[in-house]
């Protein structure tokens, strides 16, 4: 009897420690599916399979067709529903963003037009272009109501700081230079590039001038008193496009925010504003970086390139979220518009066309 019992008692725990072994088995097998793979990139590991399901699913284009070659730049102006796009055919068009219909050509440029900006009141155009010249155009009426000599080489880019007080211009002189934006009298140039400058951006709250150039570097000045903060190279090319983060990033990035900088060598760079440090570099691209922007809270970067792409970027993870591909060219320029659920860019020659992408 005694026996008996002994006997029931060892089948009962053989019993009980052979379920939990199959039970641990099982969530071993499933922990081996489920657990992400881990890859390294830049400063932070990342996840591959936990991105998030991503926003861009369905998307909608309109292409706009009206100028007969290259497109440098496209603005928003939200105020009035305008999309301004300058070209190498020496014209600004300005297009209804709701309907994609054009509503006027400003003429007058006599040489590629590279670079537009609205003022934050959206009631003025600046334009800037080869032959050296900014102009600025009042855009209800279309008239240009000011035309500046900025420099002997090419006016590359320019911007409206975010007042509207002032405009800040690059130029293949290898200068930056900062104007009144109501005289149109020069403010100041700052000189430290060593090449021409592709592109310059002005931080949010309008105390930092970011500027890149084909020396490879990259400056960041005083927007006030035109001192040169820092100075700091990363790419192993010229660097094409620079953008200042809207608001100020989380954790891990420094309080003093990011930038993004593109550069023929194929890559992006996300910078610390406050220490210059490298945070991480994005690769996926084939070919050289010509725009690059974020969205409106700094989580998202779009990028344009010579690869006829564009992509849209997890800036915490540093991955691509989608891959947008219509142009049969290089895709000169790229921007958010309308809460970051729409997409703006422009090509280059052989295609020539706006290209509207709406989240839907």
């Amino acid at each position: 009897m005694k026996i008996n019992f002994y006997q029931k008692l060892l089948k009962i725990t053989s019993f009980i420690v052979l379920s939990t072994i199959i039970f641990a088995c099982s969530e071993l097998k499933n922990e081996r599916v489920t657990q992400p793979e881990i890859k390294q990139s830049g400063n932070s590991a990342i996840a591959k399979n936990s991105i998030e399901k991503p926003a861009w699913n369905n998307i909608d284009i309109q292409t706009l067709v009206g100028h007969s070659d290259a497109i440098w730049s496209v603005a928003i102006n939200p105020q009035q529903n305008l999309i301004a796009t300058a070209s190498e055919d020496n014209t600004i068009k300005l297009w209804n963003s709701e309907t994609g219909k054009l509503v006027s050509t400003l003429t007058g440029h006599t040489k590629g037009v590279l670079s537009v900006s609205f003022s934050p009141d959206g009631e003025r155009l600046a334009s800037s272009s080869k032959e050296g010249i900014i102009k600025i155009w009042q855009v209800e009426t279309g008239k240009n109501i000011r035309t500046i000599n900025a420099s002997e080489k090419a006016v590359r880019s320019l911007t409206y700081t975010s007042d509207g007080k002032k405009i800040v211009n690059s130029d293949w002189a290898n200068d930056i230079k900062i104007w009144d934006a109501e005289t149109g009298d020069l403010v100041r140039t700052l000189k430290g590039h060593e090449g021409g400058v592709f592109a310059i951006a002005v931080s949010p709250d309008d105390k930092i001038i970011a500027s890149v150039s084909k020396d490879k570097t990259i400056k960041l000045w005083n927007l006030k008193t035109g001192e040169l903060i820092n100075s700091f190279v990363g790419h192993e090319d010229n660097i094409r496009t620079v953008a200042f983060s809207p608001i100020p990033p989380a954790p891990p990035f420094n309080k003093g925010g990011i930038i993004a900088t593109g550069s023929v060598d194929k890559t992006i760079k996300l910078w610390d504003v406050e220490t210059g440090n490298l945070i991480n570099t994005l690769s996926d691209h084939s070919q050289y970086i010509n725009s690059v922007n974020f969205s409106s809270d700094g989580t998202i970067l779009v990028s344009a390139a010579e690869d006829k792409t564009i992509k849209l970027w997890d800036i915490n993870k540093g991955e691509v979220i989608r891959t947008l591909s219509a142009s049969n060219a290089g895709i000169n320029s790229v921007i958010f518009a309308k809460s970051d659920r729409v997409i703006i860019s422009g090509s280059a020659a052989n295609d020539n066309k706006l290209r509207i992408w709406e989240n839907k």
